[in-house]
């Protein structure tokens, strides 16, 4: 026998699902003689790649970790006083290695099923509640994306809740001591809907100008100058001139809050507190107002209701908010929160507590003065009086290149003023008494004089009364509780075991494509060669992350067929909205100031219109047929038009209704003859790659999802990456930024408030295509295409399949026609999804693209044996419903109507319910040994919008919670 010594498990047979006989099973069931056969009769032949792609060749898992290993090792890390809103931090270790690091948090789905979300909506909750206190508001939000986008928000917000007396304002009024990267992301956002952006000192603005809807100012300014706005909002309010504050959480131990002088919204970073910087991402965005504003704020919202029993429970409130929803009404694209990050700097926040948190602030703030102090002696100008932990430093005559190249011999960055002979310094939580020596010295080699000794016993509060904060924060036992690791790891373990996640079984959701999130992807993620880059740091100082950055850059454009690829756009929301911009910006730079027509089928994800609408767009709808293409007759006519002023097409491909359409080719180039661009939302990109591609469909930009097709995981709702990629003709248009250079020649100001986005979260993708190479990631489409068909093949005859293509085949996902069932036997298709949960199942997507409609897509890297085991809970379901229709269940009083079952009910002394506990339970037999309790009964939604309460429980109440 002969030893093959090249003989080793390829990465690819770990992601697929299924082994070649189960293939062939599937196949058989299907009604095909081979894979290929499959993909011939799924995907017309006329957009078919005429090449294989062209990537590396695909690494084992060892191989590929060893290697980034010394990738890795070409990033120098620094200790970073850069601030700007990142700063260095200390993540707890039950923290890192019990969410950012566990698959029970990381794999979890949007928390639209409450009943198995409750983990997570408590840890929301959390967050939440810290924030609004800290900030001094009513309410506050689940997060948003970064600091930047959230002050676009808030904009956006001040205007739409804008004062009857300045109903005609359209300035928004900047002050230029915000982050720089938050004003030029203002910028992008408030020229496309008709904002005038004034930047200057907010001091010297005339509050009673009547054409200005609101202000933006930063405490603690980007300088670290801590400047008292109290007696400038209470007159703006008195003049109906409403003000956001951009702060820091941390400070807010110290300061006086926003909320208390009258702000109407507050906002920042939570980075800080236990997230890494990861060069520039992804962390979660705090985001406080009133709760006058609750239909306006944002993003989501987490709020407390009561379930069937009348237990508290915890839910996504004001659903209907939602862009989905509102469409081009929505003043916001936004669907992406940041909630695995946001829940970590909520679990901060409970194992530190109030007077942690103060702990760590004072001592910061305590750094901070000592080094002003000693500087100070050494003849260096502090040009504040005031600040919390930056301090801007003028040199004097100290050269600041010469002081630099000191610095960066000792591995130290600091932020270097332009144009200005200063230095600003910005103290993060690691830091302590050892670095304050190591800068003094610095700035005393710099002035060739001898260091001095630092004064560590004298050490006062520096801010004024007027400014110290006197109220109380996180006074809930919540905050008190889990101070102890044991305390916290059990903790933190009583709300992972409440969640359903990829951990327990899979969630075949169409639109979102939960695939496998592989060990070796995730594993870099919390290196500190990744983690502890600060996104301005010295390029030269980031040549690992550069060389990851191209290298996936140059993949993702071998995959979509385009020239160019940014990596900025945080979320698929902000890809959308990047893409549109950047067509904008070609229209404008050809003279073609008119064209503004966005036409969007009416299937579209609701982000489409909103985002078109944020981007300065009109939205025209097209129709769309019986079979759920596009109306070609209709999209042919409103292109015609408004062929003048036709700016692009927003199309999904495949379709949102799973279908690859045969006309896609001739539907582009429609557009291309009207003079438009054609925009192709990337969500269901995992059923192209490798089989065609947006170029080869004739797309000039896509957003493409990396937290669907490539592979990062969900988070809960987030993180998120939504780069896009662009012909040639539209790449010098691609977002710059103000910090580092990224993007075209002709680039549109920022997307993000980092210059890649959230860098770190890069490499998951990364790792998945140099694991995979160009075979294996055709072979995931094909096995993707191949999984949907194989369930649809063994439902349909108990389900109504609503789209097919004109073989008769899906693409990757489909959708089931549960609309009939509400006339034979009362059952709603949320009824199916609460009572999957009693199988162990999250639902498939609900009511989307259609009411009342399941949308199915299990991806490739689930087996056989669990998509078997998904199929039978749903013939079972069928079963159900079909007592209820022949008389034999009652059609009020059901299994289904009373799902989902929690072990409480079911151990109850009387059980009352028409059928048995066995029933309720354990509907088939493998259930007994996958069984997943939910939480708690059905929540309910109406009550808990009706009694708003985004906050914890009140402590009688959580204390009844923490007995049970």
């Amino acid at each position: 026998m002969k030893i093959n010594l090249h003989n080793r498990v390829p990465f690819e047979s770990r992601h697929h699902g299924q082994n070649q006989t189960d293939v062939q099973e599937m196949l058989s069931i299907i009604g095909v003689d081979s894979l290929e056969t499959l993909i011939n009769q799924t995907v017309p032949p006329t957009i078919r790649l005429e090449h294989k792609l062209a990537l590396p060749e695909s690494k084992s898992e060892f191989t590929f970790l060893q290697s980034l290993r010394k990738v890795a090792a070409k990033n120098q890390i620094f200790t970073s006083y850069i601030g700007m809103g990142y700063y260095e931090t200390v993540t707890p270790n039950v923290i890192l290695r019990n969410i950012l690091e566990n698959p029970g948090w990381y794999t979890a789905y949007t928390p639209y099923q409450a009943e198995i979300a409750q983990g997570r909506l408590e840890a929301l909750i959390n967050y939440q509640t810290m924030v609004s206190e800290l900030c001094g508001m009513e309410l506050a939000n689940a997060s948003l994306l970064d600091e930047a986008t959230a002050a676009a928000e808030a904009m956006r917000l001040l205007q739409a809740t804008v004062a009857k007396s300045r109903k005609k304002a359209d300035v928004f009024f900047v002050s230029d001591k915000c982050h720089p990267q938050t004003i030029a992301l203002l910028q992008n956002r408030a020229e496309p809907v008709g904002i005038k952006l004034e930047i200057g000192d907010y001091q010297k603005l005339d509050i009673t100008r009547k054409d200005v809807f609101g202000v933006l100012i930063q405490y603690p300014d980007t300088e670290g100058n801590i400047q008292n706005p109290e007696a400038f909002i209470a007159a703006a309010n008195e003049a109906e001139l409403k003000v956001a504050v951009a702060t820091d959480l941390l400070a807010l131990t110290l300061l006086k809050s926003p909320g208390e002088m009258g702000a109407e919204v507050v906002l920042g970073s939570a980075q800080r507190l236990g997230v890494p910087m990861g060069y520039g991402g992804p962390h979660a965005a705090f985001f406080a107002t009133k709760e006058a504003h609750k239909r306006h704020i944002p993003g989501r919202i987490i709020g407390v209701t009561k379930d069937a029993e009348g237990n508290p429970a915890y839910r996504m409130a004001l659903q209907t908010r939602e862009q989905h929803i509102k469409r081009e009404k929505a003043t916001s694209n936004i669907c992406t929160a940041q909630v695995l990050l946001a829940v970590m700097a909520g679990a901060y926040a409970v194992y530190h507590g109030a007077d942690g948190m103060r702990d760590i602030a004072l001592r910061l703030h305590g750094l901070a003065r000592l080094t002003a102090k000693a500087a100070t002696d050494l003849g260096y100008k502090i040009l504040h009086e005031q600040y919390f932990d930056t301090l801007k430093m003028d040199l004097g005559e100290v050269s600041k290149e010469n002081l630099k190249q000191i610095a960066e011999a000792q591995k130290v960055n600091f932020r270097y003023y332009e144009n200005e002979n200063a230095i600003g310094i910005s103290f993060g939580e690691p830091h302590e008494i050892e670095q304050v020596n190591q800068i003094i010295e610095i700035l005393a080699k710099a002035k060739n004089k001898k260091t001095i000794t630092l004064d560590t016993e004298n050490v006062d509060l520096g801010i004024e009364t007027a400014l110290q904060r006197t109220s109380p924060y996180m006074q809930h036992p919540i905050f008190e509780d889990y101070r102890t690791e044991h305390e916290m790891l059990r903790y933190l373990k009583r709300l992972e075991n409440k969640d359903i996640s990829l951990v327990h079984s899979m969630i075949s959701l169409g639109s979102c494509t939960m695939k496998l999130n592989a060990t070796a992807e995730m594993i870099p993620v919390t290196w500190s060669e990744f983690g502890a880059i600060h996104p301005f740091a010295p390029q030269k100082q980031a040549e690992g992350y550069s060389e990851i950055i191209q290298d996936l850059k140059k993949w993702l454009c071998e995959v979509t067929g385009f020239a160019e690829v940014s990596l900025q756009p945080n979320s698929g929301a902000q890809g959308e909205y990047a893409g549109l911009m950047t067509i904008r910006a070609y229209h404008l730079d050809r003279g073609d100031t008119h064209r503004n027509i966005a036409l969007i089928p009416s299937s579209a994800h609701g982000t489409n219109p909103a985002s078109a609408v944020m981007a300065g767009m009109k939205v025209v709808i097209v129709k769309c047929d019986e079979r759920g293409n596009i109306d070609l007759k209709d999209l042919k006519a409103k292109a015609e038009k408004h062929s003048d002023n036709l700016a692009a097409l927003m199309v999904t491909y495949p379709s949102t209704h799973g279908v690859f359409e045969e006309s896609i080719q001739e539907i582009c180039q429609t557009i291309h003859d009207h003079g438009g661009k054609v925009y192709m939302d990337g969500a269901n990109m995992n059923a192209q790659v490798g089989l065609t591609s947006p170029a080869r469909i004739g797309a000039d930009v896509c957003h493409l999802n990396l937290h669907k097709t490539f592979c990062i995981p969900h988070g809960g709702g987030g993180p998120g990456m939504g780069p896009i990629g662009v012909t040639a003709d539209l790449a010098p248009y691609l977002p710059s930024h103000p910090v580092l250079k990224v993007g075209g020649d002709k680039g549109i100001l920022p997307i993000s408030a980092a210059p890649y986005g959230s860098a770190s979260i890069l490499l998951i993708s990364y790792a998945y295509i140099a694991m995979m190479g160009g075979e294996g990631l055709t072979r995931a489409t094909e096995r993707a295409i191949l999984n949907a068909n194989y369930i649809k093949s063994r439902i349909e005859g108990h389900f109504p399949i609503l789209y097919l293509g004109k073989n008769g085949f899906s693409a990757h996902e489909f959708i089931l026609d549960c609309r009939e069932f509400k006339k034979t036997a009362g059952i709603e298709v949320v009824d199916i999804a609460k009572r999957l949960m009693d199988y162990g199942y999250h639902a498939p997507t609900v009511s989307f693209p259609v009411p009342g409609t399941m949308m199915v897509e299990p991806t490739e890297s689930e087996s056989k044996a669990e998509l078997d085991r998904f199929c039978e809970a749903l013939i079972q379901i069928r079963a159900e419903i079909a007592e209820i229709e022949s008389g034999k269940a009652n059609e009020e009083n059901n299994v289904l109507k009373n799902a989902p079952h929690t072990a409480a009910c079911l151990l109850t002394e009387n059980w009352t319910l028409p059928y048995t506990r066995e029933q309720a339970a354990y509907p088939l037999e493998w259930v007994r040994v996958r069984k997943y309790w939910a939480p708690v009964r059905r929540v309910d939604d109406a009550y808990g919008d009706r009694n708003l309460m985004c906050s914890c429980l009140p402590v009688e109440e959580y204390e009844e919670e923490q007995a049970l």
